[in-house]
C-alpha cells in the first residue's frame, strides 16, 4: 500500500487519467444496468368527438370576370350623365337617364286602369256573392216546394173524384155497352189512364211525404219533376174521362144527368192545370238560378283575368321605365364612356363600358378530383403571393369536356370568391381546396392509428391506463403487446379518419409505437397504404395534434 501510495504520488498525471477511465467505466455500467431503451414505448391519445372536412385541391389562376358595354333598349334624348371614365360603380348604380316622359305616361295610365278593373271586380263580388246567390237559391226551392205542397192540397180529392165518376151508374160499364161499342172503347180508355194516374199518385204521394222544405235541395228538385210528370199523367186521364163522358152525353137521350159531372171535370182539368204550370215555372226558376250561379263564376273568372292582364300590363310598363335608366349591372369601374347631355341615342348606341370588380379562380384538376365535386360548394382559396390571406368561395362552373395534353385529362373549374380583396389581382396564382364532404361531432382519430390486416381495419388499445412517460424520453414504457380492437371506419381526410364503431368517446389508443432498434415505428401497414403511423414528421413518425 505504501508502495502504491508513493507511486501515485510521483506520477500524478497517469495515476489521475487511470481514476477517470474507473469512474467513467463505472457510471457507463450503472447507466447500461438502469437504462429503458431496450423497451418499447408506446404514445398514446384519448378518441374524442371532431369535425371531419374531406376536400380535394388543385391550383389555377385569378381573372376578372367579365366586362361588359352598356347600350341602351330605348332611343331618346340622354338628360342625365352620373358618372366619368375611372369612377367606380356598385351594382345597380345610375350611369345615364334617357328622357322617360311618355314611359312615365305609360306607367300612369297603366296604374288607372288597374285600379278601375279592382273596383270592378270588388262591385261584381259584392253583387254577385255567395250570400246572395245562396238566397236567392233558397227562395226558390222554398216556392217550389210551396207550388209542390199547394199540389197535393188538390190532387188527392181530383184522383178520388176521377175513380167516384167512372164508378158511376149512368158512365158504368153497362150504360156504356148499352150506348155502343165506342162508347165502351171511350169508357176503357178513360178506365186505363185512371189506374196509371192513380198509381203514379200514390208514388208520388209516399215520395213527397218523406220531405219538408229543409230537405236536401237535389231531393226538393226531384219531388217536383216527379209531382209535375204525375200532373201530365193526371190530366191525361182527366181529358180521356171527359172524352168519355163527352161521348156519352151526345148519345144519350137524357143528356141532363151529365151535366155535373161535366162541369167537375172540367174544373179538374183547369186545376190540375194550373199545377202543372206553376211546377213548371219552378223547374225552370231552379234551373235559371243554377245557371245564374255557374254564369256568375263565369263572369268573376273573367273579372279576375282582366285584372292580371291588367297588372301585367303595368308590369310591362315599369319594365319599359326602367330600359331609360342606364344602370351598372356590377360592380366595377366605368371606361369608355361616350355620351353626354342633350344627346340622341339608340340602341346602337354604346354609352359605356363597365369593368367588373368581381374575381374568379379559374382551376384545373384532375379527372378523379373532379369527379368528386359539384357546382355550389363550398371552396377555401389561398394565394401564393399573399400568404397571410384565405378567402372563402363557391364552385360555379365545371367544363363539361376535358382536355387531354400528354394522355392526362385536365378539367377546368371557375370558382367565385365570396369577398374582393385589393391585394388579389388577376393572373395570380391560387390553390382552392373544395368542401366534397363534412361530418360533424363524429368520433375522429389520427390516420396513423388506423392499422389494416387482412383487409380489416383495427386500432390498438391497452386494457388499461399506461404509466407516464419517464426520464424525459417520449412514450409509455409497455412490456406487453396492446390489444388490436376491429372498428368500422368512415370518411377520412388528410389527417383523420371518423370512427363508425368498434371504439367509444374517451378510449385511448395507441397513435405511434416507438421500437427499441432505431426509435421508429413498426411496420405495420395502416389503410392509408403507409406504415402504421408513419406519415410523415420528425423521425419519419407523424405526432397528430391534440
Amino acid at each position: 500500500m505504501h508502495k502504491i501510495k508513493s507511486y501515485i504520488i510521483a506520477h500524478k498525471i497517469i495515476s489521475s487519467f487511470i481514476f477517470i477511465v474507473i469512474l467513467a467505466i463505472g457510471y457507463f455500467g450503472y447507466k447500461k444496468a438502469t437504462s429503458t431503451a431496450g423497451d418499447t414505448r408506446y404514445i398514446t391519445a384519448k378518441v374524442e368527438k371532431s369535425t371531419i372536412i374531406a376536400s380535394v385541391s388543385g391550383t389555377g389562376q385569378v381573372s376578372a370576370d367579365s366586362q361588359i358595354d352598356l347600350k341602351p333598349k330605348v332611343s331618346g334624348d340622354i338628360i342625365y350623365v352620373s358618372a366619368k371614365n375611372g369612377d367606380r360603380v356598385l351594382e345597380g348604380a345610375l350611369i345615364a337617364e334617357i328622357d322617360p316622359t311618355d314611359a312615365q305616361k305609360t306607367v300612369r295610365d297603366a296604374e288607372t286602369s288597374l285600379e278601375s278593373q279592382k273596383i270592378s271586380l270588388e262591385k261584381l263580388k259584392i253583387t254577385n256573392s255567395q250570400e246572395n246567390q245562396n238566397t236567392n237559391l233558397e227562395k226558390v226551392y222554398a216556392d217550389g216546394f210551396s207550388d209542390t205542397s199547394s199540389a197535393f192540397l188538390d190532387l188527392p180529392s181530383i184522383v178520388a173524384g176521377l175513380e167516384d165518376t167512372l164508378a158511376e151508374s149512368n158512365l158504368s160499364d153497362n150504360a156504356a155497352t148499352s150506348i155502343s161499342r165506342t162508347a165502351q172503347d171511350f169508357r176503357g180508355k178513360a178506365e186505363a189512364s185512371y189506374y196509371i194516374a192513380n198509381k203514379a199518385f200514390i208514388k208520388n204521394r209516399d215520395n213527397y211525404n218523406l220531405l219538408d222544405s229543409n230537405s236536401p235541395k237535389s231531393d226538393i228538385e226531384n219531388i217536383i219533376i216527379e209531382t209535375g210528370e204525375t200532373a201530365k199523367i193526371l190530366s191525361d186521364a182527366i181529358k180521356n174521362t171527359l172524352d168519355f163522358v163527352n161521348y156519352m152525353n151526345d148519345n144519350s137521350e137524357n143528356n141532363s144527368q151529365f151535366a155535373t159531372v161535366l162541369n167537375t171535370l172540367t174544373t179538374y182539368a183547369n186545376t190540375v192545370a194550373s199545377h202543372l204550370t206553376n211546377l213548371a215555372d219552378a223547374d225552370t226558376n231552379i234551373s235559371n238560378n243554377r245557371d245564374a250561379s255557374q254564369n256568375t263564376d263565369l263572369d268573376l273568372q273573367n273579372a279576375e283575368l282582366s285584372l292580371t292582364l291588367k297588372e301585367n300590363a303595368l308590369q310591362d310598363a315599369k319594365d319599359k321605365l326602367a330600359d331609360y335608366f342606364i344602370r351598372a349591372p356590377y360592380s366595377g369601374t366605368i371606361a369608355n364612356l361616350t355620351v353626354k347631355k342633350s344627346d340622341a341615342v339608340s340602341g346602337s348606341t354604346l354609352i359605356a363600358t363597365v369593368i367588373t370588380d368581381k374575381q374568379l379562380a379559374e382551376i384545373s384538376m384532375n379527372e378523379v378530383d373532379v369527379a368528386k365535386i359539384k357546382i355550389g360548394e363550398k371552396t377555401t382559396l389561398t394565394f401564393d403571393a399573399v400568404p397571410e390571406l384565405t378567402i372563402t368561395g363557391v364552385v360555379e362552373e365545371i367544363d363539361s369536356i376535358g382536355t387531354v395534353a400528354q394522355g392526362v385529362v385536365t378539367y377546368n373549374v371557375k370558382i367565385t370568391l365570396d369577398t374582393q380583396d385589393n391585394r388579389v389581382k388577376p393572373g395570380m396564382s391560387v390553390t382552392a381546396a373544395i368542401i366534397t364532404d363534412m361530418k360533424q361531432n363524429v368520433l375522429a382519430v389520427p390516420n396513423g392509428a388506423i392499422k389494416s390486416q387482412a383487409g380489416a381495419s383495427y386500432v390498438e388499445m391497452f386494457d388499461g391506463p399506461l404509466a407516464p412517460p419517464t426520464d424525459g424520453l417520449i412514450g409509455s414504457i409497455m412490456k406487453i403487446a396492446p390489444n388490436k380492437i376491429p372498428v368500422e371506419v368512415g370518411l377520412s381526410n388528410d389527417s383523420q379518419s371518423e370512427i363508425i364503431s368498434g371504439i367509444n368517446e374517451g378510449d385511448e389508443i395507441v397513435v405511434r409505437t416507438i421500437l427499441p432498434s432505431n426509435g421508429t415505428t413498426p411496420s405495420a401497414p395502416s389503410i392509408f397504404g403507409t406504415p402504421g403511423g408513419n406519415r410523415g414528421g420528425g423521425n419519419g413518425v407523424r405526432i397528430p395534434a391534440r
